[in-house]
């Protein structure tokens, strides 16, 4: 039997992340979000082959501005990344390619997830271009991308399942 302890930074703006953290961790629906103030840390255990298992730290950071003097000491140690945004407002994705920026600065190249929040609300004929640009980003920086609203919690589950694999396989091969 196996079991990995692992670091991931998540980040994104706090009502679009929030919402579906809390249905993943906590396995619970807050209608209500709390501001992350500077970080919060949660743990997730992920069960990714028969008797192997990873304990995921999960620093969900604070994104506000005021907080940007400190994230860089948040980033160190991170074995891979969660990006959420916002798919109603264009600048929201432009954030999440700011604050990867900033994380890869700091930890360089890791697997990453991107998620796209709030499918529910998108309006199809607008938004094809920042989907396409989306997806463009997370091919080009070596991440995988994945669309979902507040109360779609079991593809989010297969996503961070996949982002375990992608951490512990390219341990192994290092």
């Amino acid at each position: 039997m196996s079991c990995f302890k692992l670091k991931v930074i998540l980040i994104g703006r706090d009502l679009v992340k929030n919402r579906l953290i809390q249905r993943i961790i906590k396995n619970r629906f807050s209608a209500n979000y709390k501001l992350t103030v500077g970080v919060d840390i949660l743990t997730k255990d992920v069960e990714f082959d028969l008797n192997e298992f990873a304990t995921l730290s999960i620093w969900d950071i604070g994104c506000q501005e005021r907080f940007k003097f400190i994230r860089s000491t948040f980033y160190k140690g991170a074995a891979g990344i969660i990006l959420f945004f916002d798919l109603t407002k264009e600048e929201t994705f432009t954030e999440v390619r700011n604050w990867f920026t900033e994380i890869v600065q700091f930890t360089g190249d890791k697997p990453f997830l991107l998620i796209g929040n709030f499918i529910n609300l998108l309006k199809q004929e607008n938004q094809v271009l920042l989907r396409n640009e989306v997806l463009r980003f997370a091919e080009n920086e070596g991440g995988f991308y994945i669309e979902t609203s507040p109360n779609e919690t079991d593809i989010i589950e297969n996503a961070i399942y996949t982002l375990t694999r992608r951490i512990i396989d390219l341990r192994n091969r290092n």
